[in-house]
Order: C-alpha cells, then sequence, then structure tokens
C-alpha cells in the first residue's frame, strides 16, 4: 500500500501540531479484534509500508525512501481492529526529552498549553491529550514515553526491555529502546497490553515500596500531589516499605547510562550524521557532538557496569514489590523557559530518576495523579521485568481517574 492509496487522505485536523505533514499515513484496521473501534497514531519512527519514516528529522526523510515493511508493533495493533490515523511529531532523531523540535515546532500541551509537551514521542502524547485518538505508540529509550505522559497527564507505559519486537523501528540505542504507548483511560492502556504482550501469568503485587532516593530529587511544590497518590496506592496493600534504589547515588547511575547510551547512539546515527551533517536544535546538536567523542572503552565499561546495576536491581526487587517513584522532579518547564535551560540542569535531575528502569531493564507506568499550578504531575510505578501486565492491572485499580480532553470539558 502506498501513501496515496491509503484511505484517510490528510493528518488529522488538530490545533495541537502533533501530525506530521510531509510523510502522513495512515492505515484502516486489517481484521477486528479486541481493538476494534479504537483509533491509535504512530510516532515518526515506525515503519508503514509504501510511506517514508521521517526520524523527526526532514534530511532522514529526505534521504530515505518508502518502507519495505510495516513495523510489528504496528501490524499486530491494525490486526487487534484498531485504525492508525495519523503519524506523529517526534524530536530530532528522538535525542531529547522536551518536545520541541527545531525544524517542526513545539506540539502544545493539550493539559497546559503554555508549558511543553515533553519528548521525544511528543506528538504522541499530545494526540491522546488532545482527543485526537484513543491511543498512541511511542518509543522510550531514556524516557521519551513517560515523560510525555506525565507532562501531558496521561498514562504511559515504557516496557520490560525485549518485550515488544523492535522491527520496523529507528534504530537509537538497543540496549534501552523500547515501545511503549498512552491512553487517557487505564483501561485503554491494559487493553493495548493485552494485545501487544500476549497470554501471560499474573502474579500481582504484595508490597509496595517507595523509592526514597528518586523521591528526594522531587520540586518542594509537587511534593503534597505525590504524598496523596502514595496514600491511595497505599490502601492496596498490607505491607510497605521505603529504600533507596541506588546504593552508590543515582547520579552515578545516570553516568553509566549517559555514556552507553551515547554510544549506541553514536554506533547507530553517526555515519549518516557524518554523511549528511543535519542541522540540529539546541541540546539536540550538542549531545550528538558529545557522543561522537565517547571512547569505545568508555562505553564497553558502562556496558559491563550497566549490567551489574541490572543484576542488582533483579536481586533487590521481588517478585511481589511494586516500585514508587516520581516520574519527573516537578510539572513541564514553561514554554518561556530557555532551550539551554531545560536541556541542562532539569534533564539531568529528571534523567537521574529515568535511568533507574533503563538500566536495569524494567516496567516502568506513569499515572497521572494531579496539577500543580494547572500543570499535570505524574507518579509511576515500577516492577520486576515481565510483570508489565500487573502493573496495567494496578494502573487501572487505583483509580485515578481518566483525563479529560480540553475541548470535552
Amino acid at each position: 500500500m502506498t501513501e496515496s492509496s491509503l484511505p484517510f487522505f490528510r493528518p488529522p485536523a488538530e490545533p495541537y501540531g502533533a501530525f506530521c505533514q510531509d510523510n502522513h499515513v495512515a492505515v484502516a484496521a486489517t481484521a477486528p479484534g479486541p481493538l476494534s473501534g479504537l483509533s491509535f497514531a504512530i510516532k515518526d519512527v515506525f515503519d508503514v509500508a509504501g510511506s517514508r519514516t521521517g526520524f523527526g528529522h526532514p534530511r532522514w526523510l529526505a534521504t530515505h525512501g518508502p518502507a519495505a515493511e510495516t513495523a510489528a508493533a504496528v501490524s499486530t495493533l491494525l490486526d487487534a481492529g484498531a485504525d492508525l490515523v495519523g503519524r506523529t511529531i517526534s524530536d530530532e532523531l528522538c535525542y531529547s526529552i522536551a518536545g520541541e523540535n527545531l525544524h517542526y515546532g513545539t506540539p502544545v500541551n493539550p493539559q497546559a498549553p503554555d508549558r511543553i509537551p515533553g519528548g521525544s514521542s511528543s506528538g504522541s502524547a499530545v494526540a491522546v491529550a488532545g482527543g485526537i485518538v484513543d491511543f498512541a505508540i511511542g518509543t522510550d529509550c531514556g524516557g521519551s514515553v513517560r515523560v510525555p505522559a506525565g507532562y501531558c497527564g496521561l498514562y504511559g507505559i515504557r516496557p520490560t526491555h525485549g518485550r515488544i519486537p523492535l522491527d520496523g523501528v529507528a534504530r537509537f540505542a538497543p540496549r534501552f529502546d523500547t515501545v511503549g504507548w498512552f491512553a487517557r483511560d487505564p483501561e485503554v492502556l491494559r487493553r493495548v497490553g493485552e494485545v501487544l504482550f500476549g497470554a501471560g501469568r499474573r502474579g500481582g503485587f504484595t508490597r509496595l515500596v517507595i523509592a526514597d532516593d528518586a523521591f528526594a530529587r522531587c520540586d518542594a511544590g509537587i511534593q503534597p500531589v505525590l504524598a496523596g497518590a502514595l496514600s491511595r496506592l497505599g490502601a492496596l496493600f498490607t505491607e510497605r516499605a521505603s529504600a533507596d534504589l541506588s546504593p552508590e547515588g543515582l547520579d552515578q547511575w545516570l553516568d553509566t547510562f549517559r555514556i552507553l547510551q551515547a554510544g549506541e547512539i553514536w554506533q547507530s546515527l553517526g555515519g549518516w550524521i557524518e554523511a549528511e551533517r543535519p542541522e540540529f536544535g539546541v541540546g539536540v546538536g550538542q549531545r550528538f557532538a558529545a557522543a561522537a567523542e565517547t571512547a569505545p572503552a568508555d562505553v564497553d565499561a558502562a556496558r559491563a557496569r550497566a549490567e551489574e546495576i541490572a543484576e542488582g536491581l533483579a536481586a533487590r526487587i521481588s517478585e511481589g514489590d511494586l516500585v514508587v517513584l516520581p516520574t519527573t522532579p516537578g510539572p513541564a518547564p514553561l514554554r518561556t523557559t530557555s532551550s539551554s535551560e531545560v536541556e541542562t540542569d532539569y534533564r539531568r535531575r529528571a534523567m537521574e530518576i529515568l535511568c533507574v528502569a533503563g538500566i536495569g531493564r524494567l516496567p516502568q507506568v506513569t499515572l497521572p495523579v494531579g496539577t500543580v499550578d494547572g500543570a499535570p504531575v505524574g507518579l509511576s510505578i515500577l516492577a520486576r521485568r515481565g510483570k508489565d501486565m500487573d502493573l496495567l492491572d494496578i494502573a487501572a485499580r487505583a483509580g485515578f481517574g481518566v483525563p479529560v480532553p480540553p475541548e470535552r470539558r
């Protein structure tokens, strides 16, 4: 199927700037199934046969032809009855958690228009938060689903690493890359999980574990909202505990994550960047420049250290543990905040929390638990590898409600 023969010829008309205009793609469900009646969007990193993937950059779009095959995750959703209605904006080559794109602009956060939407799966989050689609898929390497879910007041999941195939997804940092998704309704989030994960054993949780070192990195302004959410979650458990996730410090873990991620990103994209010399925005360009200078020996050492950390997390988090941590240190920064400030201080504080799931290959679900100064606040739940559906079950049981799209208020 080619772009011109698709059943929906134009991106959805919407006021948020969430959808790609130059490489729009839409496909009707290929069969009835458990997702019949639901619409979805895909981040601009997923291949659809006959259309071009842009990876958030016009130069990538110009230098890559139509895909021969559709990404495995997209095919699974179409086969389950969902209708694909469009492709969404991504940060440039996914190397940002801000949601800003020098070339295509910054999608408007429907729940807090004066604040950034978060990235790099910015358009997917905005399309869901704005009520344009029922759910949307993105990718999460360092936080690219969890951050925009938190900023836009959505439910979002980063699955266990390797749980969902990455066939037909733009390669970034394979040690950390995952396919995730967003929904306003936790039941929809769970229904999508049942399709993408398939049948599997569910064991539930017996103990709530509060990650003290992650909460210590939060802004004071969101602490009351998080405390209320913790009380609600705690009511589901008879056993509670508190512990630090990182014995040596989350800042040390972030350094390991950053070096390994940079090395893998440059291995994936360095050849194309050197050949094409594309223009990048503030922060993104600096990170690629730093990635180019990362020594292979440092990457090897970071890889070994990451495996040690992952083994330690697997030993400390038991089968029955539900770990609770903030999604980000605070609500989304204002759109008027300088890009340099967002990309330096705030990014590092956020990544110290976000790197845990990536290094540990662990599943993490973001829950919309309230607002501060009109901006959404997210709380996350994390568990052992393979406990993805258990997390989605808890998300549905916790009763945090369904965010209402702006036009329906």
